[in-house]
């Protein structure tokens, strides 16, 4: 019995030592462009809280030769003030040589409730996690829902939104004029989480609530407007994102595949923010619903119908399925591998 058991310990741990050395010599992602199928770029407004993965999103699509950004609208309610919200926007552009694109802030306060992100997280995104943003050009003198309307009043055609922060300037302009919503091609959103945990009361800032992520749970009547709106839209939940964490060894693929400013930058940021890669709670929230915007191949869907808990309480902000609710067509995984491989394809691309 004993040698049994020895040997089977033993042959489990040369197991763990072969997969362990497999992983170990595993290579990671590399760039590959003949995966790009270049076309007719595709317009977009890009809606961020400008949060590090807010950049990363930006710096994806404005490389992408498939995108066309015609704004980028920063929610004043998500992770950064709208000062230096707009200042770092402008630097990313700047970066990706964009520097005609408009930017602008919206509202710091949520359409109701009083919600808001912690205020170390704001310092952060603030100051770009102690990254050096270079500067860029002159905001818009409109205000983010104003820039919105006058987009999409004047559009030739229809324009996707892609919307990675609390939803709360895309709202206010559907609210101010509704005339628009027929001309947004989808609303790419990210946010909420329907089937699994939320990350609002893991973060450890004391609010007691397992069910709504971050963005939904700033402004949740902001997201009941825009899944009501009639719009098409495209949920990209946490229910997705669990499935593209953000590594060590992509970040390792990362430096060794980087060729551009853009590549540059997001490994600057990354090296900054080493201790939440290796935490594990480092997501491509962002980049994630920017790349599934341009290539549905990389997730799978479900048709659901949901609406956005308003009320107080432990489930304010829960994007919770329901016979009442909107439908929405939602993201409930994705490929990682092809992800990352997109994902570094395009930071490195290069006309």
């Amino acid at each position: 019995m004993y040698t049994l058991l020895r040997k089977i310990i033993l042959a489990a741990a040369l197991t763990s030592l072969l997969l362990l050395a497999a992983g170990c010599s595993s290579q990671g992602p590399a760039p590959d462009p003949e995966m790009i199928e270049v076309g007719t770029p595709k317009p977009v407004i890009l809606d961020v809280d400008m949060a590090q993965e807010d950049m990363h999103a930006a710096l994806f699509l404005l490389a992408h030769p498939n995108v066309d950004v015609e704004a980028i609208t920063v929610a004043g309610t998500g992770e950064a003030h709208c000062g230096p919200g707009v200042e770092n926007a402008l630097g990313i552009a700047a970066v990706s040589g964009a520097q005609n694109i408009p930017v602008s802030c919206g509202r710091e306060t949520p359409l109701a409730g009083d919600h808001e992100f912690p205020s170390e997280w704001r310092q952060d995104a603030d100051r770009a996690y102690g990254v050096e943003i270079p500067a860029g050009g002159e905001p818009s003198t409109l205000s983010a829902p104003s820039l919105i309307v006058s987009i999409l009043q004047n559009a030739d055609e229809k324009v996707a939104i892609v919307a990675v922060g609390p939803l709360t300037n895309i709202a206010e302009a559907i609210l101010d004029s509704p005339e628009i919503v027929p001309v947004i091609d989808t609303i790419y959103i990210m946010g909420g989480a329907v089937e699994v945990e939320g990350n609002v009361g893991i973060s450890g800032v004391g609010i007691e609530n397992q069910y709504a992520e971050w963005n939904i749970y700033i402004d949740p009547l902001a997201a009941n407007i825009v899944l009501g709106s009639g719009a098409p839209v495209v949920l990209v939940p946490l229910d997705a994102t669990r499935d593209v964490p953000v590594t060590r060894q992509f970040y390792s693929s990362l430096d060794e595949h980087r060729n551009t400013p853009s590549a540059d930058l997001v490994f600057e940021m990354l090296t900054a923010n080493l201790g939440f890669v290796d935490s594990g709670g480092f997501q491509f929230w962002d980049s994630l619903t920017a790349a599934i915007f341009i290539d549905n191949s990389i997730a799978s869907f479900k048709e659901m119908t949901l609406a956005v808990v308003e009320e107080e309480g432990p489930e304010s902000g829960y994007t919770k399925p329901s016979p009442d609710g909107y439908m929405v067509r939602v993201a409930v995984n994705a490929d990682r591998l092809r992800f990352e491989q997109v994902f570094l394809t395009i930071l490195n691309w290069e006309e």
